[in-house]
This record gives structure tokens, C-alpha cells and sequence, in this order.
């Protein structure tokens, strides 16, 4: 049993899936006082963090629409909102040790898993942007000085706290104007439609254009998918 703490655009379909699947299971757990699986370490760090385990399930949702799979099961818990486990099972910087252990003979998801602390940044970036510009710009320098995995499970630690956090609608505003400098030249939309689109619609045109033209930078971004579970 896993539910993992790492971005779901890093699961492949088969783990993206399977974590959905096990979501609920721990989800029919707790509100049904079932015992099967009740002591189970993953079932224990979720208990009483009602809000954090619907969050979660909408994350899975917004990858897993972005690939095509429909989710039909809401998740309605809304115990202690805003609040997180603190706990981990293991630390972000090992699940991604796990997941390249785990991949190493299978596809791996969306975004390739990061070999260098730069690479896990790069793949963040704009999910920070949407949530802090003071700390966009500190880690960006701070990670730019560093030497390939220095720091690297610090940072990942780091970095999953932030996607923690509820975005600002003015910083997702920010994020998805530099995401769409992607793939403006690609749009025939006028400019002055887009400028006053809702940034739920921007996002989904960009993911729109995203998908029929695969932009590399895009497609390696959290923010294309998670950003849609807070709008």
C-alpha cells in the first residue's frame, strides 16, 4: 500500500493508477473502521488529515485527466483543511530513488525522474512561481550554485512542502503566462481572447496546445497538471 508524496506527473499509468485505487482504499478504511489494512503504517500517517487525502486524490485526478483517464470517485473528506501529515513514509528524495529502482526495466511517468538538483528544480519551477516569486527566485539562485545532486534531497523535501501550499490566483496567473510563452506561437487564438481568459481555461489551452505539439520544457513541468487541482 503507497501514497506517494512526489509530484504524480514523476508515476507512470500503471503506479498513477494503482495510488488512485489505493487512495480509496484507505479512504473506505478510515470512514468505515474497517480493520483490514486499519495498522498499516500509510493508513496511519492519513488518519485525522481528512482535507490532505482529498488533495491528494484531486492531484491524481488533474494527471490523470492531462493523460486521458476519466475519474469518476470524489474523495469528500475535509478534516483539519490546509493541514498535511508531517510524517513520511519515506523522504521525497528517496521515493525518487524507489521510483527509478521501480522503472528501471518499465516506462516511466510524464516527467523523467531528475538526476541532478537543477533537473528537480527545473521540473518544479513554476509550481513554486505560483505560489511564492521571493522563493522562485531564491532557489533558483541557490540551485543554480549548487553541482549537479548537492543538496538534492533537501531540495526535493523542500519542494514538496511548497506544492503543499495553496497558489495565490495572482502567482497562478504568473506561472501560466510564463507556460504560455511555450506555446503562444503555436495558438491561432487572438491575444486579446487569451488575455482575458480565467486561468482555469488558460491552463487547459495550454495543455490543449501542450498535447498536440509535446513541448519538452512543458511536458517536464509539475505545474501542468497540479495547478488544475487548486482552480
Amino acid at each position: 500500500m503507497r501514497v506517494w508524496d512526489v509530484s504524480p506527473g514523476y508515476l507512470n499509468d500503471q503506479s498513477l493508477l494503482g495510488e488512485h485505487r489505493e487512495l480509496h482504499g484507505i479512504v473506505s478504511i478510515i470512514t468505515n473502521n474497517k480493520k483490514g489494512y486499519a495498522r498499516h503504517p500509510e493508513t496511519l500517517r492519513w488518519v485525522g488529515f481528512g482535507w490532505a487525502l482529498r488533495q491528494r486524490h484531486q492531484l491524481l485526478g488533474a494527471e490523470m485527466s492531462l493523460r486521458g483517464f476519466r475519474d469518476q470517485t470524489p474523495v469528500r473528506l475535509r478534516a483539519k483543511k490546509g493541514v498535511w501529515p508531517s510524517a513520511y513514509i519515506d523522504a521525497p528524495g528517496v521515493q525518487f530513488d524507489l521510483l527509478r529502482q521501480k522503472y528501471l526495466h518499465k516506462a516511466s511517468g510524464r516527467i523523467p525522474l531528475p538526476e541532478t538538483t537543477q533537473a528537480l528544480w527545473s521540473q518544479h519551477k513554476y509550481s513554486v512561481l505560483a505560489r511564492d516569486l521571493r522563493r522562485y527566485k531564491s532557489m533558483g539562485q541557490s540551485v543554480a550554485r549548487t553541482r549537479q545532486k548537492a543538496g538534492f534531497y533537501e531540495v526535493a523535501e523542500e519542494l514538496t512542502a511548497i506544492l503543499r501550499e495553496r497558489p495565490k490566483q495572482g502567482g497562478i496567473r504568473n506561472a501560466l503566462q510564463h507556460m504560455w510563452g511555450y506555446v503562444s506561437h503555436y495558438s491561432k487564438k487572438p491575444s486579446e481572447l487569451i488575455s482575458r481568459m480565467e486561468e482555469k481555461d488558460l491552463l487547459a489551452e495550454i495543455q490543449a496546445l501542450n498535447r498536440q505539439y509535446h513541448v519538452t520544457y512543458l511536458v517536464s513541468s509539475t505545474a501542468l497538471s497540479e495547478l488544475a487541482a487548486w482552480l
